[in-house]
C-alpha cells in the first residue's frame, strides 16, 4: 500500500503541463500521449493475431442465420449476425391464434418485434468466421466503459455536486468518472476508425452507421457539459469562452453555458437519456442487420472489368443478405464479462494512480485580493461602458462588439434574452445594498445617479486614466486626483465589498431560488485581465488550442481537434466571425461524416486504401487455402 502511495505521488499530473508546437499546431504532451495510445491500440488491433477457435461449416440458411456478430459492434458501428429467422423462433409467437387475438395491438407488436429481431439474433451463440479481429472487440469495450462512466456518475451524485471537492472518497469516484470517460471516448474513436476502413455501411447498413455517428456526437456534447459541471477553474474558463460560439448561433439565449444548474441537469439527465437511446437503437440495428461482409478477396492486379447494373445490384444484394459461409462459436456473455473486468481494472488503476484535476475556481474575492488594480480598472470600465460585456450585444444587451453574422446574424435574430447592464448589475446595485451603513457611499451613489450619461462616462474614463499611477497603502488604493467625481468612492467601496466576499453573493442574489446561474460573476471576471492571465498560464486560451486542454498535465478533449483547428488558420483567427466560421465548418465536416454512406467517392475510400485486408486477413488467408 505504501509503494502504491509513493507511485501515485511520483505521477503528479497537477503540476504544469508540457506543450509541443509545430507550425499552427500546439498540443499538450498529455493529449499527444493519449492520441498515440489510441493509434497504437488501433494498430495492434489490426496486426495482433486474433484467437481462431473451431470453425463450423453451415449448410443452407438455418445455421447461417444464427450467426451473430461480436458485441464489439454495440457502441460504434455495424457488426452483427446474419439475416433470417431460425425455425425455433416461431414458438415465441404463442397464445390464442384466433383472428381477434392476432389483430390485438400487443400481438401485432410481438410479431413485428420477433420478425425484426428474433432471440437467436439478440443473443447469438455463433458468428461469421470472418469476425476474427481485435477491431471488433473495441465496440464491447466502449459499451463497458460507458457503463463504468454511468455508474461512477451515480456514485458522485450520491454525495452531491461538491463532495468530490472535499471528500477523498468522492474525489476517487470523480477520478474514476474522468478516466472511464477518457477510456470510453478513446475506445469509441478507435471503433469508429475500424468501421470506416471496413466500409461498414455497405449492405443496407447505412442506418446503423448513422446511429453510431449520432451516438458519437451525443457523447461529445455529454462530455462537454460534464466539463462545464466540474465547478473548478477549467469549467469556468470553458463556459466563458464557449458562450461566444453558442451566442453566435443564437442558441446562447437558451443554452447558457454559465448556468451551472442547467448544464448539470443536461449532463446527468437529458443527454444520458439521449445517448442511451441512440446506443440502444444502434445495438438493435447491429443485431438485426448483421456484420458487414468482407470485401471480395484481393486478386492479382489486372484491369478491373466494368460491371453492368445487374451485376452491381447482385453484389449489393449479396452484401445485404445473410452470411451462409462458415461460422465459429461465440459466447457474447463471456466476452462482455471479460471486457468488463479489463475496463474496470484499467479505470480503477488510472483513477488510483493519476487521480483527477481539481484546480479551485476563481471568485471575485480572490481576484480583488490578488489583482486589486485590475479589479479597480474593470469596475471603472463597467461604469464607463467600455468593458467587453457592456459592448457585447445579444443575448445580454444591444451592443454590437461581439455580434457575429455571415449573411444572417442568428445572434440578432435571437435577441436580448438575459438583460445585463454591467454598470448597474456589477457595481451600482451591489453597492446600493450597503449604502445605508455608509453615508459617504450613499452620497457618491446619489451624485452618480443624478448625473447624465455623458458625465458618468467622463468621470469613469478620467478615473481609468488616473489608475495608471495607482498605489496601495495598507491595501487601500491611492489614485492621483482627477476630474472623476464620485467614481473613486464607488470603486474603492466595490473593492472592499469584493474583498469581504459580499460581491460574489450579491452578483447571484437576484435569483429567486438557489443560485446556480453564474452568468454575472463570470462575465465580470471575464471583463478583467486576471482571469485570462490565469487561463493562459494553464494553456487554456484559444491560441493555445485551449479547448483540447485540461489544467495541469491531464488529458483534455482531443476529440474536439477539428473545431479548434479553425481558430488557428490564418485569416480565420483574426476574423470577427471566427466563432461562426468554426461552427459552420465543423458542422459541415460532421454532416459529411454522418452522410458518408451516401456520398460517392467518399464512401469508396475504404475500397481504394486496403486497410480492410488487415482486419480480415485471416479470412482472406482461409479463402486462398480452400
Amino acid at each position: 500500500m505504501y509503494s502504491l502511495r509513493m507511485l501515485a505521488s511520483a505521477i503528479d499530473l497537477n503540476g504544469p503541463g508540457r506543450y509541443l508546437h509545430w507550425s499552427i499546431v500546439t498540443v499538450s504532451l498529455s493529449n499527444l500521449v493519449l492520441v498515440a495510445v489510441m493509434v497504437v491500440l488501433f494498430g495492434m488491433a489490426l496486426l495482433v493475431r486474433f484467437p481462431r477457435p473451431e470453425l463450423h461449416e453451415v449448410a443452407g440458411d438455418t445455421a447461417g442465420d444464427t450467426a451473430g456478430d461480436t458485441a464489439g459492434d454495440t457502441a460504434g458501428d455495424t457488426a452483427g449476425d446474419s439475416q433470417g429467422t431460425p425455425p425455433e423462433d416461431v414458438c415465441w409467437d404463442t397464445g390464442d391464434a384466433s383472428p381477434r387475438t392476432r389483430r390485438m395491438w400487443t400481438a401485432r407488436l410481438r410479431r413485428g418485434a420477433l420478425r425484426f429481431l428474433p432471440p437467436a439474433k439478440l443473443l447469438p451463440d455463433r458468428q461469421p468466421a470472418y469476425v476474427a479481429s481485435w477491431i471488433y472487440v473495441f465496440g464491447v469495450a466502449t459499451l463497458v466503459a460507458l457503463a463504468v462512466a454511468v455508474a461512477s456518475g451515480f456514485a458522485i451524485a450520491l454525495g452531491g455536486v461538491d463532495w468530490w471537492h472535499t471528500n477523498p472518497v468522492g474525489h476517487f469516484f470523480n477520478s474514476l468518472h474522468l478516466w472511464s470517460v477518457e477510456t470510453f471516448m478513446a475506445f469509441m474513436v478507435i471503433h469508429l476508425w475500424g468501421k470506416f476502413w471496413m466500409a461498414a455501411w455497405r449492405g443496407k447498413r447505412a442506418r446503423t452507421w448513422v446511429s453510431g455517428v449520432l451516438a458519437f456526437l451525443a457523447s461529445i456534447v455529454l462530455c462537454f457539459t460534464g466539463y462545464l459541471s466540474q465547478q473548478n477553474f477549467d469549467a469556468q474558463w470553458i463556459s466563458t469562452n464557449g458562450k461566444d460560439a453558442l451566442n453566435a448561433t443564437g442558441l446562447g439565449a437558451f443554452f447558457n453555458l454559465m448556468n451551472v444548474g442547467q448544464m448539470l441537469l443536461w449532463h446527468v439527465v437529458l443527454l444520458p437519456l439521449l445517448l442511451v437511446a441512440l446506443v440502444g437503437a444502434h445495438i438493435l440495428l447491429v443485431r438485426a442487420r448483421g456484420v458487414v461482409h468482407p470485401f471480395p478477396a484481393p486478386v492479382a492486379r489486372t484491369k478491373r472489368p466494368r460491371l453492368d447494373r445487374a451485376a452491381r445490384r447482385a453484389a449489393a444484394a449479396g452484401e445485404a443478405g445473410g452470411w451462409r459461409g462458415p461460422t465459429r462459436r461465440y459466447d457474447i456473455v463471456k466476452e462482455g464479462a471479460i471486457a468488463g473486468v479489463v475496463v474496470l481494472a484499467l479505470t480503477f488503476l488510472l483513477a488510483g494512480l493519476l487521480s483527477s484535476p481539481d484546480v479551485p475556481p476563481i471568485d471575485v474575492r480572490t481576484w480583488a485580493g490578488l489583482a486589486p488594480a485590475d479589479f479597480l480598472a474593470t469596475t471603472a470600465s463597467e461604469l464607463a461602458g467600455t468593458s467587453e460585456t457592456a459592448q457585447y450585444g445579444p443575448p445580454y444587451n444591444n451592443g454590437s462588439a461581439n455580434v457575429q453574422g455571415i449573411g444572417v446574424s442568428w445572434q440578432n435574430l435571437a435577441g436580448v434574452r438575459d438583460h445585463i447592464d454591467p454598470a448597474r448589475s456589477f457595481v451600482l446595485e451591489p453597492l446600493s445594498k450597503g449604502a445605508s451603513a455608509s453615508p459617504t457611499l450613499a452620497r457618491a451613489l446619489a451624485d452618480y445617479r443624478l448625473a447624465d450619461t455623458a458625465t458618468q462616462q467622463r468621470w469613469a474614463q478620467a478615473y481609468l486614466n488616473a489608475l495608471d499611477h495607482v498605489r496601495f497603502v495598507r491595501g487601500v488604493p491611492r489614485v492621483p486626483a482627477a476630474p472623476d467625481g464620485p467614481v473613486p468612492v464607488l470603486a474603492s467601496s466595490e473593492l472592499s465589498l469584493a474583498r469581504a466576499g459580499a460581491l460574489d453573493a450579491a452578483l447571484i442574489a437576484h435569483q429567486s431560488f438557489y443560485g446556480t446561474n453564474f452568468t454575472k460573476p463570470l462575465l465580470f471576471l471575464e471583463d478583467g485581465s486576471y482571469f485570462a492571465n490565469q487561463a493562459h498560464a494553464q494553456h487554456l486560451t484559444g491560441s493555445q488550442w485551449g479547448v483540447l486542454n485540461e489544467t495541469g498535465s491531464y488529458p483534455g478533449q482531443p476529440w474536439l481537434w477539428l473545431y479548434q483547428l479553425w481558430y488557428q488558420v490564418p485569416g480565420f483567427r483574426t476574423s470577427a466571425n471566427v466563432d461562426l466560421i468554426a461552427i459552420y465548418l465543423t458542422g459541415a465536416a460532421t454532416l459529411l461524416l454522418l452522410l458518408i454512406p451516401f456520398v460517392p467517392g467518399l464512401r469508396d475510400i475504404p475500397r481504394w486504401v486496403p486497410v480492410h485486408r488487415l482486419v480480415w486477413r485471416s479470412y482472406y488467408k482461409s479463402e486462398r487455402t480452400t
